[in-house]
């Protein structure tokens, strides 16, 4: 099985696997408990939360932990878009999209931003639509279905010139363990996910400048410092540690690792069948394509026959049941490309004999797909 969609999910680290199986066989104890086994697991805690922020922030920030990265960015949404208007894209994931749309529902006004032909967001766009009421600005990271980069630095330090009480949150679910940056000070806001960089599913973690003060979305026994109740999931925690921990180990040598994929995948593809809808200088990590005139959700499932599993997109946005994706759609593309949509993601596990096996396995299906439809 040759897997390539690992946007979508990534396969548990081992190596993190073994490190942490004894936080659920031996030091399984609740550490928010008064016995001293569940006070050590407490301030073993206290620390993966510390070494998961170290690597893209410093001493200026919080991290509390959550079940994903989408309760992250409902959090930022809901707790931090209380009134006159909330700025974000149409390239954002659905997490954010459509928390927008419920704030919408609930009587706030949401102004979204266009998009660039690669997914990215229109910077001077943007800014025109932040004002003085403006109360959060959301932007994404890295582009799930595109790849496309946002420079959120440089966006965060444009909204607070326009307005200095405005809040800036990014979703960095795939961003965070894959391309290299930290946090400025402007970013008040920041999501990321274990289980995009090899850690397990069901933690995820809003990052937090520690001066903001942001209300709860989860109430009960006060855990993560009163913003997120309920009792830690200390495994899967330890399991974000050390994957984030060695994902940031070597993180360029992997981004380079990557990046030869992506390029080799693009080189093999056949050019006369494939658009390029990724930008080339957008994350290695992912290389979305339109094959125009042939739906993608039928070469998925031809393709998983062979063995290689891939995506059309995000898999979050597959329950909406929508033939076209918004993203995409939002870039410019035509709706006959936009059918045609492929989205193949790479992790450091991938190989390059995989990828030109793939590579060749897609041209022949595509081919074969056009030629029963000439």
């Amino acid at each position: 099985m040759i897997y390539l969609d690992n946007a979508a999910t990534t396969r548990p680290d081992k190596e993190c696997l073994e490190k942490a199986n004894q936080f659920l066989y031996d030091n399984y104890y609740n550490p928010s408990a008064l016995y001293a086994e569940g006070y050590n697991l407490h301030l073993n805690l206290k620390q993966a939360r510390k070494n998961i922020l170290s690597c893209i922030a410093d001493d200026g920030f919080d991290l509390v932990i959550t079940s994903c990265g989408t309760e992250a960015d409902n959090h930022a949404l809901f707790c931090a878009g209380k009134r006159g208007n909330v700025v974000t894209t149409m390239g954002e994931h659905s997490a954010v999209y459509n928390a927008a749309n419920e704030l919408k529902q609930r009587g706030i006004e949401v102004r979204f931003v266009p998009l660039n032909a690669d997914g990215s967001v229109n910077a001077e766009k943007l800014s025109e639509l932040v004002d003085s009421k403006t109360s959060l600005v959301s932007v994404i990271h890295v582009n799930n279905e595109t790849g496309a980069i946002n420079d959120i630095n440089a966006i965060a330090r444009m909204v607070k010139a326009k307005n200095k009480n405005a809040l800036f949150h990014a979703d960095g679910v795939q961003a965070f363990g894959k391309i290299s940056f930290r946090l400025d000070k402007c970013v008040d806001l920041y999501s990321i996910s274990a289980h995009k960089i090899g850690g397990m599913k069901g933690t995820g973690a809003l990052i937090k400048r520690k001066s903001l003060v942001l209300k709860p979305y989860i109430y009960g026994g006060g855990q993560e410092s009163g913003l997120r109740s309920g009792t830690e999931n200390v495994f899967g925690i330890k399991m974000f540690e050390f994957a984030a921990l060695k994902r940031y180990s070597d993180i360029k040598k992997y981004f380079e690792q990557v990046k030869n994929l992506h390029n080799a995948m693009w080189n093999e593809l056949d050019k006369s069948l494939f658009t390029r809808i990724s930008p080339e200088n957008g994350s290695p990590y992912i290389l979305t394509v339109g094959a125009e005139g042939v739906r993608g959700e039928t070469i998925l499932h031809e393709a998983d026959d062979l063995g290689i599993i891939i995506g059309t997109g995000s898999a979050c946005s597959s329950n909406e049941k929508k033939r076209y994706s918004r993203v995409i759609l939002s870039c410019g593309i035509s709706e006959n490309i936009a059918d045609g949509i492929l989205r193949l993601s790479f992790s450091p596990e991938n190989t390059l004999e995989e990828v030109i096996e793939a590579a060749k396995i897609l041209n022949k299906l595509v081919k074969n797909r056009k030629d029963i439809m000439a």
